[in-house]
């Protein structure tokens, strides 16, 4: 059988609003997430000829300790069914760990779609093993622009989202282990009520890039403010991409430390992200188009 190959696009949050904190711990959210283009992405190979292994490949190889969210997805997927059909597995990792743009959640979500393609008729419970291993897993495996609701494992297919030209940005800089945790307890979320509100209508149909900007413009990202004060170097970052030519928004993508700007053509986007490299050569950089 040929070596086949998966993409694990970075997930982006265009918006991000936390209704508060329920009674299990978790947090309300309701988010309009994007993914990325083959520019800004891991990838995950398996050669079902190759008995069981997982490598990990690429740039950010290192910075994965211990195991990784493609074994965890395996090891979860073998629990329903002892028989299934594996390989040797190969991650390119790309993409910066604990960025905030769902990179280990993107591998997991790749990796599940990698197994059911080699697992067809299996009874397996993909979703289930998706919400398993994260919040931000169920979207990451879907592939495809979402509205997430609940704690993200709610997902509302959006209708029409058109490409956004975008930069992505990460200044790599140490953030805590616990950092997603750290930014939830800094953003001090009141407690849902006992009866919550219903949630937001899901967006789109969206005709053009300049009807989700407007939509963004009035749903920020509720993270940003605490995510600052756990890794300070954000204010850099955003103040970065902001001042490039042409930007028409700059926001941070999840609880960070990962920011983006928003252009209305690639050349923009191109020429802002060798203009931030150029000033910046330790940051990583990347021009795509969310879709």
């Amino acid at each position: 059988m040929a070596i086949l190959v998966e993409p694990a696009p970075a997930k982006v949050n265009l918006t991000l609003r936390v209704a508060g904190r329920r009674g299990d711990g978790l947090h309300e959210i309701a988010s309009l997430v994007a993914f990325a283009g083959p520019e800004a992405a891991d990838t995950l190979t398996c050669d079902p000829d190759v008995p069981f292994a997982v490598e990990v490949t690429g740039p950010f190889a290192a910075d994965l300790a211990g195991v990784n969210l493609v074994e965890t997805a395996i090891a979860l997927a073998r629990e329903q069914e002892p028989a299934l059909a594996t390989g040797a597995f190969v991650l390119s990792k790309r993409l910066p760990v604990a960025a905030g743009i769902g990179g280990g959640s993107a591998d997991a979500g790749a990796a599940l779609r990698l197994l059911r393609r080699l697992n067809p008729s299996a009874a397996i419970d993909w979703t289930a093993i998706a919400r398993r291993l994260g919040a931000d897993v169920p979207v990451c495996f879907a592939n495809r622009a979402a509205y997430m609701t609940g704690a993200g494992e709610i997902l509302h297919p959006v209708a029409s989202l058109p490409p956004l030209r975008t930069v992505l940005v990460n200044p790599r800089v140490a953030v805590p282990a616990d950092k997603t945790a750290q930014v939830f307890r800094a953003l001090r979320a009141a407690p849902l009520p006992a009866d919550p509100a219903s949630p937001a209508l899901v967006p789109g149909p969206f005709a053009d890039a300049g009807a989700v900007l407007r939509y963004m413009a009035d749903h920020p990202n509720d993270l940003a403010p605490a995510a600052r004060a756990v890794v300070p170097a954000l204010d850099a970052v955003l103040a970065a991409v902001a001042a490039t030519t042409g930007c028409r928004m700059a926001r941070l993508s999840g609880g960070g430390p990962t920011c983006f700007g928003v252009y209305d053509t690639a050349h923009a986007a191109e020429t802002a992200a060798l203009s931030i490299i150029r000033s910046h050569p330790s940051w990583w950089v990347g021009a795509t188009a969310l879709r």
